[in-house]
């Protein structure tokens, strides 16, 4: 039985007649194929990168895993549809704390339409993109079993600062409510999320090394998931805390070259981090937030609707 998924943060959504994705209950994601030449892109990255020899194991952990292809009903009722079949990499947790974000200092690439390239420089330019190297595209942090997740809307989402998104990245780990203004942020779950050998700025320094190297693909448009289960953290267990590379339409050959674009972006938000863990009372100014918190969406009981 195909549903809508409970916990996508980002991209199109499969709700109000409208084509996205699917998942069942063995633990598949069913991304349809977009019809221009983004969909036809996505399948020869990952048929590529799936049957590259040269992708080490400890890799290819950070990437969904791909099962081909299937035709099936799409979610818009406009009938069959392809569909890539991938691994879905939040099936089996139970309300987690998941950010999407967009890595680069630019999202378009030199080969792609002068359109894309338009569209793309403006929002680049009018987010963290350029600034940062880096953006927040969709976020999803749990508050607790009566208040559900703290969901923010694209729009406003695509309107943080840099110090909105230091804020948000404090909030990601903290044990205060997320729509929570007034308290100062403890960062409590900091080092359990973001710290240790097995947590996500380790995984994100792994990742680094591979692409200090690896020079088959520039990664362009390209996102980090990081997610994580409060709850566990609050009964006493592993926080899962864990990456994963998503959404890869625009993916192109490296040519030899290392991909500065992508790497970069990946350091800024490593050097963010880093800086998180080793001073956790420097809190940024989180008056930038409290008008946008007012605007917030929440989301009740762990529920998407």
């Amino acid at each position: 039985m195909l549903k809508v998924p409970d916990h996508q943060v980002a991209g199109h959504h499969a709700r109000d007649g409208k084509l996205g994705p699917l998942i069942d209950d063995s633990g598949r994601f069913y991304k349809p194929l977009q019809g221009d030449e983004r969909g036809s892109k996505e399948v020869a990255f990952y048929t590529s990168f799936s049957s590259n020899a040269r992708i080490p194991d400890h890799i290819r952990r950070f990437f969904p895993i791909f099962y081909g292809t299937q035709l099936l009903e799409a979610s818009d009722g406009s009938g069959l549809h392809p569909h890539l079949v991938l691994q879905d990499v939040v099936s089996g947790r139970h309300n987690p704390c998941i950010i999407d974000i967009k890595i680069g200092s630019r999202t378009w690439y030199l080969q792609a339409s002068e359109d894309y390239i338009q569209r793309s420089f403006k929002k680049d330019r009018e987010t963290t993109t350029l600034s940062l190297g880096f953006r927040i595209s969709g976020l999803q942090i749990y508050d607790s079993k009566e208040s559900g997740f703290w969901k923010p809307e694209k729009k406003l989402v695509l309107g943080f600062t840099a110090d909105d998104v230091r804020v948000v990245l404090r909030k990601f780990v903290s044990s205060n409510s997320p729509t929570d203004s007034d308290s100062e942020l403890d960062c409590s779950f900091a080092s359990a999320v973001y710290g240790g050998s097995t947590g996500i700025l380790a995984q994100l320094l792994e990742l680094k090394a591979w692409f200090e190297d690896q020079t088959i693909f520039h990664f362009f448009s390209c996102s980090i998931l990081m997610m994580y289960d409060k709850e566990a953290i609050l009964k006493g267990m592993s926080s899962g805390a864990e990456i994963k590379l998503i959404d890869f339409a625009h993916v192109v050959e490296g040519e030899g070259v290392i991909d500065h674009n992508f790497l970069g972006g990946l350091c800024s938000l490593i050097k963010m981090i880093s800086e998180m863990l080793t001073s956790p009372d420097e809190s940024p100014n989180i008056t930038c937030l409290q008008d946008y918190e007012k605007n917030h969406s929440y989301l009740e009981n762990g529920t998407t609707e």
